[in-house]
């Protein structure tokens, strides 16, 4: 398990439409941390990024490491997230602590009733750039 910070890495697709989100929204909804992962990420060709990155759309495996417990999740955009069938948005605490991270990442965030969980990015299942697609 790797517990230590990577640089985290977005298609120049989602950090525009993030960032766009971002500049969007007036009255202080996004979370805090967005902002700082815009600015701190490489920010890469959709083309050229690796086949072991969560972008947008991504479909990973998380193994949380509390208790073991294997799920899919696939990384949204608000207005598409369904969390009980596994569609997280990239705005909720566990969507923003996945954008960007690598197979092999073990990612932190806080929950709603304020523990922090954590779980490791085991696998991805989909991501849409591996797949040839560069416009979702």
């Amino acid at each position: 398990m790797n517990v230590l910070a990577r640089e985290r890495v977005l298609t120049e697709l989602d950090h525009v439409r993030l960032a766009t989100l971002s500049l969007r929204n007036s009255r202080g909804r996004l979370p805090e941390g967005l902002d700082a992962v815009l600015d701190d990420a490489r920010v890469v060709p959709s083309q050229k990024v690796a086949s072991d990155v969560v972008t947008m759309y991504s479909q990973v495996l998380l193994r949380f490491v509390d208790d073991g417990i294997k799920r899919k999740l696939t990384l949204c955009y608000p207005e598409e997230a369904e969390p009980q069938f596994g569609f997280v948005s990239v705005l909720s605490p566990i969507g923003l602590s996945l954008l960007g991270e690598q197979v092999g990442s073990t990612v932190r965030w806080e929950s709603p009733d304020g523990s922090v969980r954590m779980a490791e990015v085991e696998a991805i299942l989909f991501q849409p750039e591996a797949s040839g697609d560069y416009t979702t």
